[in-house]
């Protein structure tokens, strides 16, 4: 319900959120802040064709220098999610999703939204998404947009987080 007639009240393309520890922000290929019913609403967009969502986080963290450690906890206590939990999955994931979050919190938005754009034909790297959904107890499925219950989050416990796989076709793709 929360994203029915939702208006979108601004978008950026190529949207950097910075994050602690490391040499760059995140950005997001798109950002927009929304309107739904009520309150407002944080998204950050994902797109992708072929290509995955970065190295997995044990090889990201290897060599694990004081930044990344330092990004790495930040990322994880954004989430509510333990270091031991991530190794396996995508380092990508972690910092768009925790990126809807901290602008959540920055526009005061009771709610954000990872939402990944996908443009392949055969839903390539849905799995990693699926994993990473888990983590949080949800349950991905293509053009679906599940909540993603965070309740151990001690930093943005307020701010419901959502999660979506959306399928787009082909034709729209940029040559």
């Amino acid at each position: 319900e929360v994203f029915q007639n939702i208006e979108m009240l601004l978008a950026f393309p190529e949207y950097e959120t910075p994050i602690p520890g490391g040499r760059r922000p995140s950005q997001s290929d798109v950002f927009v802040l929304g309107k739904p019913k009520n309150g407002l609403v944080s998204i950050t967009v994902e797109g992708k064709v072929k290509e995955p969502f970065g190295k997995v986080v044990s090889d990201w963290r290897n060599p694990p220098t004081p930044g990344k450690l330092k990004r790495l906890k930040f990322l994880c206590d954004c989430l509510g999610l333990e270091l031991a939990d991530v190794d396996s999955i995508r380092y990508q994931l972690l910092h768009r999703t925790a990126s809807a979050l901290i602008e959540a919190d920055r526009f005061n938005a009771s709610s954000a939204l990872m939402m990944v754009q996908s443009f392949s034909q055969t839903d390539e790297w849905f799995e990693d998404f699926a994993q990473f959904a888990a983590l949080f107890g949800a349950k991905a499925e293509v053009d679906s947009i599940a909540y993603a219950s965070r309740r151990h989050n001690p930093i943005f416990a307020d701010i419901d987080l959502y999660l979506g796989w959306i399928k787009g076709e082909e034709k729209y793709l940029c040559a």
